[in-house]
Order: structure tokens, then sequence, then C-alpha cells
């Protein structure tokens, strides 16, 4: 089941965990998690490349969500 959050349709599951069990972080703490700026992380979350929910004006994404997006966006490098 897809979530509609804010702008974009995202891919994360709602019955995952209930959600007294997610923790939610602040999109400067997914920059200091992923050591990018603000900007980057409001870009994924447009995107649609990183769920989140919106509060209000600001957004809040599930730190599985962060953990699963760069599990994914790990690239490997292979010796020749």
């Amino acid at each position: 089941m897809s979530v509609l959050c804010g702008r974009c349709r995202c891919g994360m599951a709602a019955d995952q965990r209930p959600l007294n069990e997610v923790v939610f972080l602040t999109v400067a703490e997914v920059a200091t998690v992923m050591r990018v700026s603000k900007m980057t992380v409001y870009r994924l979350v447009h995107s649609g490349h990183l769920p989140a929910i919106r509060v209000g004006r600001s957004f809040r994404v599930p730190e599985q969500a962060v953990q699963d997006y760069l599990r994914e966006s790990f690239v490997g490098v292979e010796s020749a």
C-alpha cells in the first residue's frame, strides 16, 4: 500500500509497524545521519525517493526509511 504524503505518493507500506513504534526523524536529523544538506533531504522527499509525512509545514521521515534508502543506494566496488 502506498501512502500519499503531501505532493507525492510514496512506496512506504502503512502497515509495517504500529505507529507508536515508528521513530520519526526531522529533516535536519536525516541530513546529519546521511551527511548531506537539508536541501538534499527535501529534494529526496519531494521526488518520492524518501518517504515522509507532513506535520504542519514540516516533514518527518521514518528512521527505517532512511536506513532502507541508504541500504538500497549502497554502491559496492568490484575488484578487477
